[in-house]
């Protein structure tokens, strides 16, 4: 026997939705944990350039006076500023530089300069690779002054990957649900199956599950046997059944072969059926029986 698969699909659009639910509530998850890790490592940032602040007045023999507070000028761009004067070694701010942005890990490619005023006194550039490097005049002490740092950070593209697989993520989801939603959408009741276990034959109602007929509040009892027979003609009305079909559906296939003639049962269901004058059970010469069901 066939296995039912009626509840095959109501089953499976459940754990559909709900798989739909979890998946966005992941991305969500992914979203919040995306922008709090970028938060954590902007401000990590603010405190390595200000611990570089106050090596570089350290190096210059200042141990008082402040590092003021470190601005972000631009998306990626950061000030360093002081409260007094000082001088600098070149090759000293370089090395310290690159020693201390080195545990930053968005901190890849990066330009930093040291103003006078609105001029640019010093410059040097950092590249992951470091056949990239720009960095020149290292043997010069610069004289003291009000200097002021910039370092601007070549964007690492972590952020816009990662912004760009959560879009990507939320896009899918979207896609499947369209997809999903469409393919439940409520479908009309076909007439003539109100129940996958219900047949309307003429004006009469067949219930396999319950082996009834119904018709005009009457009700006929029927056989294991006679339910059978007549579910393989109800499934196909006004079609020919050949006589080994249904000696084969309805015994053989269990393993057991009577020999009660076909004959009988289909004798007895006629009778049965003889309350609608428009269902009726007629012979196929040299074939089978047809359940033949007028307009």
């Amino acid at each position: 026997m066939m296995p039912d698969k009626r509840n095959f699909l109501p089953i499976k659009h459940k754990h559909l939705g709900g798989l739909l639910l979890l998946v966005f509530i992941s991305i969500i998850c992914v979203a919040f944990s995306v922008t709090d890790n970028d938060d954590f490592a902007f401000a990590r940032r603010e405190i390595l350039l200000r611990r570089l602040g106050h090596e570089i007045l350290r190096q210059s023999g200042d141990s008082t006076s402040r590092v003021l507070p470190v601005k972000k000028i631009a998306e990626n761009k950061y000030q360093i500023s002081f409260e007094k004067a000082f001088t600098f070694q070149p090759e000293s701010l370089v090395q310290t530089t690159q020693r201390l942005l080195a545990k930053d890990p968005l901190a890849r490619d990066y330009v930093v300069n040291v103003r006078n005023n609105a001029s640019v006194v010093y410059g040097y550039a950092i590249s992951k690779n470091k056949k990239e490097d720009i960095i020149a005049c290292i043997g010069r002490r610069q004289p003291v002054a009000r200097y002021r740092i910039t370092i601007t950070f070549k964007p690492t593209g972590i952020i816009t990957a990662k912004n760009g697989y959560l879009l990507g993520s939320l896009a899918a989801l979207a896609l499947v649900g369209f997809i999903f939603f469409r393919s439940v959408k409520p479908r009309k009741a076909l007439p003539d199956r109100q129940h996958p276990g219900i047949f309307l034959l003429g004006s009469m109602s067949f219930d396999a599950e319950t082996r009834k007929l119904l018709i005009n509040g009457k009700t006929v009892d029927l056989t294991r046997t006679e339910t059978r027979v007549l579910r393989i003609f109800a499934l196909s009305p006004n079609e020919a059944i050949e006589r080994s079909r249904l000696q084969k559906e309805i015994w053989e296939d269990e393993g057991v072969i009577v020999g009660r003639s076909l004959d009988m049962f289909i004798s007895k269901l006629r009778k049965k059926l003889e309350i609608d004058p428009t269902i009726q059970i007629v012979v196929i010469r040299g074939k089978g029986y047809k359940l033949q069901i007028s307009a």
